[in-house]
């Protein structure tokens, strides 16, 4: 009976534990799992560890660990923003930002400034960016320069936001929208700028016929002195002129005897 009472305690030793590590397992959860494109931080009794984890499954200690996720993936928004001009023109900027935090500082970033780093740091940064670059140009030279702008802004970002740890890989403006007022004044302007420049391609259309009907004339003008010139010290000239333009016909009506360009002399 002892024996019995022996084996029986034996075997319900090792269930026991069983059972204990179940619910150890169970209520208490040691298994952490990091997902695709994110990384794991750990904070034990309160610090925050210098590691971070990457992709897969981590084991932690219940009551002494806990234990953060964090997107390192890209991200991509769109947002709008209202802005003043040089000349005080106010605009709506509708801009597009691809941003991701820096896979191997996210428990730096974490400690620092928390999971809201982007309104916190982000958006704060990006609006004040837009504003500052936005304020240096005048409504009308924003809008031809608008690639220009764009790349101002995506290099301050850049060089500003990589000291807290965040990587912006893209900024793109999408729209740029004065008041109505300021569009007609715009369209206005343009008509005009385009309606003076055509005025003045006529104007040096014109001139140009001027100078070469001028130019011509010279040379007609030259040609005929030239002629007649040669015409008075050659009367044989004279005659081969008038033969070259006589279309062959008698005249009608001649006075006296003589017929043209005939030149008739007697044989001795």
């Amino acid at each position: 009976m002892t024996q019995l009472n022996n084996k029986a305690n034996l075997i319900s030793i090792p269930l026991l534990l069983l059972v204990l590590l179940a619910f150890f397992i169970v209520f208490c959860n040691p298994f952490v799992m990091v997902g695709p494109g994110e990384r794991g931080i750990k904070i034990r009794l309160g610090e925050v560890q210098q590691e971070s984890y990457g992709e897969g499954l981590h084991i932690i200690f219940p009551f002494i660990h806990q234990f953060k996720t964090m997107d390192v993936k890209t991200q991509k928004n769109t947002y709008t923003t209202a802005v003043y001009t040089k000349d005080i023109q106010q605009a709506k900027i509708t801009y597009v930002i691809n941003y991701n935090v820096q896979p191997e500082n996210v428990n730096k970033l974490f400690q620092e400034v928390g999971l809201d780093y982007s309104s916190k740091i982000l958006m704060p940064v990006v609006e004040g960016t837009i504003k500052d670059i936005i304020g240096k140009w005048n409504a009308q030279d924003l809008i031809a320069n608008r690639e220009k702008a764009t790349g101002d802004i995506l290099f301050k970002l850049q060089t500003q936001l990589s000291d807290n740890y965040l990587n912006i890989t893209d900024f793109q403006m999408v729209e740029i929208n004065y008041s109505e007022v300021f569009e007609r004044a715009i369209e206005s302007k343009v008509t005009a700028e385009q309606e003076a420049l055509k005025a003045k391609n006529k104007t040096v259309q014109v001139e140009e016929e001027a100078k070469q009907k001028v130019i011509a004339a010279e040379a007609e003008a030259k040609s005929m002195s030239i002629r007649a010139q040669a015409l008075s010290q050659n009367k044989s000239l004279v005659e081969y002129e008038a033969v070259q333009k006589w279309d062959g016909k008698m005249p009608q009506y001649m006075m006296g005897n003589s017929v043209p360009f005939i030149n008739i002399q007697s044989k001795k």
